[in-house]
């Protein structure tokens, strides 16, 4: 009877046989969806988009979000094709070939390693509104060790801490253009003179301040900013009921936009005119403190620091869960593809962890906090560029060679062909762009390096790959 008695910790599945569980529900989707549209771009770096583009930033922002609401209406379409689709590395393995469902899933890791190292240089920053003396590496080395530590507790865990970070951010946003608009129709003049008003928009010389290079300029941190619209490509997995909430999630995008971008920066620019907009801190916080708030000051800079560790914890999550699906693959390390007995990716967790502790190192060659997320934010943008390129490849190619899916699906890419091909021209346009200035320029430069290395990485994978066969042949 001892015998059969055998307790539920020993009746555990083995790791190998372990799957991830559809543990998040319909409202932590839609506010991962909302959080993932609200980058560390939008609250550290918009100050940087501003001063370069003066009011055409609203239009900056509502052109890269009018291209990327059709790559996720792509994404959107493939994920629902095919149930066996758990992230957009499965599809462009399937459709492009093995190599590009290798390139996807490795660039897709990197670029949120090298977001999520951004996000904790910003969260530095931040900490040293109260601490100004404080050396950046210690909150984000800290706020690193911390999010990786929950992260390895459970999915849910994931979930309901993203849900209420997306509501702070929300809430911040909604503060901020109640504030804003309270301040420029009441004709509100701050402590340093600056008449808050909706003229400030209209002002001359303010739509294009530095001229069509401005402009351009503008664009390096607003793709940033979208960084991790994307990632309920990544729980698709782990979601309940895909067909529902994933749709939901994607057609609410261009609203969040609208709200979260363009009247954002109306608001900011409405108080302090883009003259009086600092490029090294975040507008956010500045807008209450000439509202002679600083108490209020200090809340949004608490807000805006948990954003970043909402993105950063973004990163942490995706990145685990991506070596989990490349390793199953076997296109990482076999080791990667076992969970833990709480079903977490804990071996992928802790060497994309290991890995973020690295990039954080780059606070002692750059302590500047915007010139070190200039260029990060910069190499992110770019990986991001070529992960969009790819799913719209994909979805190209699906919709030429699987027209039967396409007919049957309930949720198709509008204009598809022609969006499709518009979104390419568009983001090989932000890749000149990138070129266009200095400070952008270094890791357009860098960027190929990763590239070259995948090719040789995915070559040496083929001939490993090919010895058994050519082996077991002779025999």
């Amino acid at each position: 009877m001892h015998n059969n008695n055998i307790s539920a910790r020993h009746c555990r599945a083995p790791s190998d046989t372990r799957k991830l569980k559809q543990q998040l529900d319909n409202r932590h989707i839609q506010l991962i969806a909302i959080g993932g549209a609200i980058g560390t771009g939008l609250f550290m770096g918009s100050g940087k988009t501003i001063s370069l583009s003066g009011v055409s930033i609203i239009f900056t922002y509502s052109i890269i979000g009018f291209f990327l609401f059709f790559v996720m209406r792509a994404l959107g379409e493939l994920l629902l094709s095919n149930p066996r689709y758990h992230t957009f590395a499965d599809f462009t393995g399937e459709y492009l070939g093995p190599w590009a469902g290798f390139v996807i899933g490795w660039t897709y890791w990197l670029s949120w390693v090298v977001a999520c190292v951004g996000d904790v240089v910003v969260i530095g920053g931040y900490m040293q509104f109260w601490y100004p003396d404080l050396p950046l590496w210690i909150p984000a080395f800290g706020a690193l060790i911390l999010l990786l530590f929950l992260n390895i507790l459970s999915v849910k865990l994931f979930g309901e801490m993203e849900f209420w970070f997306a509501i702070i951010k929300v809430v911040a946003i909604v503060a901020l253009i109640a504030v804003g608009c309270w301040m420029a129709f009441t004709g509100y003049t701050s402590p340093d003179g600056v008449k808050a008003s909706f003229s400030h928009l209209t002002e001359r010389d303010t739509l294009f301040p530095h001229g069509f290079g401005g402009f351009l300029g503008g664009f390096q941190i607003a793709l940033f900013s979208f960084v991790g619209i994307e990632l309920i490509g990544v729980t698709a997995a782990e979601t309940k009921d895909p067909e529902k909430t994933l749709p939901k999630a994607i057609n609410s995008i261009p609203v969040r936009i609208l709200l979260f971008y363009v009247l954002s920066m109306a608001c900011i620019i409405a108080v302090s005119s883009w003259h009086h907009i600092s490029a090294d801190t975040s507008p956010f916080v500045s807008l209450f403190s000439k509202a002679g708030l600083p108490a209020a000051a200090a809340v949004i800079n608490f807000v805006v620091l948990t954003s970043a560790l909402s993105s950063a914890n973004s990163g942490v999550f995706s990145t685990s869960r991506m070596l989990f699906g490349l390793a199953r693959d076997n296109a990482a390390p076999k080791a990667l593809s076992k969970l833990s007995a709480s079903n977490i990716p804990l071996r992928g967790l802790l060497l994309s962890g290991f890995c973020m502790l690295c990039g954080a190192t780059i606070l002692f060659v750059m302590p500047g906090v915007m010139a070190a997320f200039t260029l990060l934010s910069t190499m992110s943008a770019i990986l991001l560029i070529c992960i969009w390129s790819m799913i719209i490849v994909s979805w190209l190619v699906y919709r030429k060679t699987r027209p039967d899916l396409h007919r049957r699906s309930k949720f198709k890419m509008p204009c598809g062909k022609s969006l499709s091909y518009a979104c390419l021209i568009f983001f090989a346009c932000m890749l000149v762009v990138l070129s266009l200035r200095p400070d952008t320029r270094m890791g357009l430069f860098i960027s190929p390096l990763w590239f070259i290395w995948l090719a040789i990485a995915y070559k040496n994978k083929k001939e490993k790959t090919r010895v058994p066969v050519a082996s077991k042949s002779f025999d």
